[in-house]
């Protein structure tokens, strides 16, 4: 195709304290500086309001949630509007008197909330006790199909998923029928301080990969945005998460646009979203799905 069509994108990666403030503060400056940079699509990490707080269970977390609208919608699209850029935000969503999701927000340039994104995979490990606090999604606002919906915004069709949702081809598949231009996984993933050197570079590697496996099998660019630092669990039961960070941009080949390490950046990254149609012609893996034989993926296990 002769036509480019680029997007510059920004990806906030940052560590988080105790202090809701001091945390909207290093967000809003990283906002700020994609913007200056001419993004105009930035995305926040998971849960980028609070430390990760799933490292434990303890009901009076549950006072941390929010409804939407409400606090960290109407503050991301206030800034949203003034500087002009779509923004993917996460939080700890109230929905209703016991009802909790690990939700993703999408802010339009004028500010109006374009959509959200509850998340579907969710873990119950050591140090990430999520099923505890959050509740699988179940629909998109305004979509009627499910889940894996992309949401369309003035900078393309997002298709917006979450963290744990990352290891899973069958949501990024989804989101890719369903039209999606890029796919967005904001993060929050840490090693045990416990684990060798050798286990750490296993796990980050692995994480690395099967995200850019979501940029191959699909054609499409993947953003992700992890955040950094070292949070000790409270109640002791569990060393703590030392983040690694790592947020990247990669292109519809997997290829890496832009990478960041373990310390707080701000990434900034232009990306030919034209390219997905020709990976898709070189590579038409959509046209070869053998969509007759595939309905044993709605099992659990074939015994």
């Amino acid at each position: 195709m002769s036509k480019n069509k680029t997007l510059r994108v920004g990806v906030v990666q940052q560590p988080c304290t105790s202090e809701r403030d001091v945390n909207q503060k290093i967000s809003e400056e990283g906002i700020r500086a994609a913007a200056a940079g001419g993004a105009k699509l930035v995305l926040l990490q998971e849960l980028h309001t609070s430390l990760y707080f799933c490292q434990h269970e303890s009901t009076e977390l549950f006072d941390l949630a929010e409804p939407i609208p409400g606090p960290s919608s109407e503050w991301l699209g206030a800034l949203a509007k003034e500087l002009g850029v779509v923004i993917v935000g996460s939080l700890f969503e109230r929905r209703a008197p016991g009802l909790y999701h690990n939700t993703a927000v999408v802010l339009e340039k004028d500010g109006s909330l374009a959509g959200v994104y509850r998340k579907m995979h969710i873990p119950d490990d050591p140090g990430y006790y999520e099923k505890f606090y959050f509740t699988p999604g179940d629909a998109n606002t305004g979509a009627a199909t499910g889940g894996f919906t992309p949401i369309q915004t003035s900078v393309g069709k997002l298709g917006v998923l979450v963290c744990w949702d990352q290891w899973y081809p069958e949501g990024a598949r989804l989101m890719a029928l369903a039209g999606a231009d890029l796919l967005l996984y904001p993060t929050a993933i840490g090693w045990n301080p416990q684990d060798s050197d050798e286990e750490r570079a296993r796990q980050r590697d692995a994480w690395v990969t099967i995200q850019r496996a979501h940029a191959v099998a699909n054609g499409l660019p993947v953003i992700v945005a992890n955040r950094v630092g070292f949070e000790p669990d409270p109640s002791g039961q569990w060393p703590g998460s030392q983040f690694w960070g790592h947020s990247f941009i990669a292109g519809p080949q997997g290829e890496f646009i832009a990478k960041a390490g373990e310390k707080a950046d701000v990434l900034l990254a232009d990306v030919d979203l034209e390219r997905s149609e020709n990976v898709r012609r070189w590579w038409p893996f959509l046209r070869d799905r053998r969509i007759d034989a595939y309905g044993d993926l709605t099992r659990r296990f074939r015994d």
